[in-house]
């Protein structure tokens, strides 16, 4: 008999969803192996438990941890719905842990960040990550830039993250406005959907803010973001605060207006065809969190990411 607990440190388990209780054993996404040896390996999933650039609630460090528990309830035989296939019988994910830094140097995590995923990225696999707060999202642009030139990002939102400020520092809702400004962003070919805040300056980015969303629907949103980025290294960063507060209340920020937990995942399905050279998931915090909810939508949201990967592949 094959023994059905902690998958997590079975490498001969690589493959496939497989069993395991899902209030039992090593909480790894989706119940990958744990590892740091790249070789092979498809996806590699990151945590970046870092939320000191965060300007409202604090406690989205907390949220890799979340998010790998509950995704122990999406890590079935079968595969997920509605996708129809397993995503992990062809491909090889590991989950490579967490991001190292010390907190009490806080100008030094950024590059800390960077430099794990440029290492990561020379193992040519697709990187995943889980935040943390958006700012992490900087460092890893940064490292994929340099493999891939300007980026043109798929941001889903309530916020732009591209207030301008001098000099730069570390902030959550200013990141895209410095990766635009460095060359590391392509803002003619990114979009922002789902923005609901007001900020008076695009900085050249294109934005369908939820009003758009809502009365366009998904399909049309997809096929503009699509028209936008064409075939071009596109990267996908999803905060989990573009869903209603109805739907996430786990989260730093809230805006009432957002997304549907079902919106958002048509929306991330139906980017087949992309050029995704990676892809984040960021801002769960869980002591805001009910049931866990946010971190279940996290979770189901970078299932639909790895199944949008695996499809996009074959």
């Amino acid at each position: 008999m094959v023994d059905s607990t902690d998958r997590a440190f079975h490498g001969n388990h690589a493959m496939g969803i497989g069993y395991e209780p899902t209030y039992s054993g090593a909480t790894s996404l989706f119940r990958r192996q744990y590892s740091r040896d790249l070789q092979d390996a498809d996806i590699v999933t990151w945590g970046i438990p870092y939320d000191l650039s965060v300007t409202n609630r604090p406690g989205c460090r907390f949220g890799p941890r979340a998010i790998r528990a509950v995704s122990t309830n999406l890590a079935w035989d079968g595969g997920p719905w509605p996708w129809g296939f397993d995503p992990f019988e062809n491909l090889k994910m590991v989950d490579y842990g967490d991001c190292s830094f010390d907190p009490g140097f806080p100008m030094e995590v950024p590059r800390k960040i960077y430099e794990e995923a440029k290492s990561i990225l020379t193992s040519d696999a697709f990187l995943l990550t889980m935040g943390g707060d958006h700012s992490v999202t900087y460092p890893i642009l940064k490292a994929q830039a340099e493999r891939h030139g300007p980026i043109s990002l798929i941001q889903i939102d309530a916020h732009s993250d591209t207030w301008e400020e001098t000099p730069k520092r570390l902030d959550h809702g200013s990141m895209f406005y410095h990766a635009a400004t460095e060359g590391i962003l392509s803002p003619e070919t990114s979009v922002q959907a789902g923005i609901r805040t007001l900020n008076s300056k695009t900085h050249g980015f294109n934005i369908l803010d939820a009003q758009w969303v809502h009365e366009n629907g998904i399909d049309a949103t997809v096929s503009r973001i699509k028209d936008l980025v064409g075939d071009r290294p596109a990267y996908l960063t999803f905060d989990i605060d573009a869903l209603d507060p109805a739907y996430a209340p786990g989260t730093g920020t809230p805006v009432c207006g957002g997304l549907s937990t079902w919106q958002a995942q048509s929306l991330v399905r139906k980017l087949g065809g992309v050029n995704l050279i990676g892809a984040d998931l960021v801002e769960v915090s869980p002591p805001f969190d009910h049931a866990e909810i946010t971190a279940l939508a996290g979770a189901s949201l970078l299932l639909d990411m790895v199944c949008l990967v695996a499809s996009n592949r074959q």
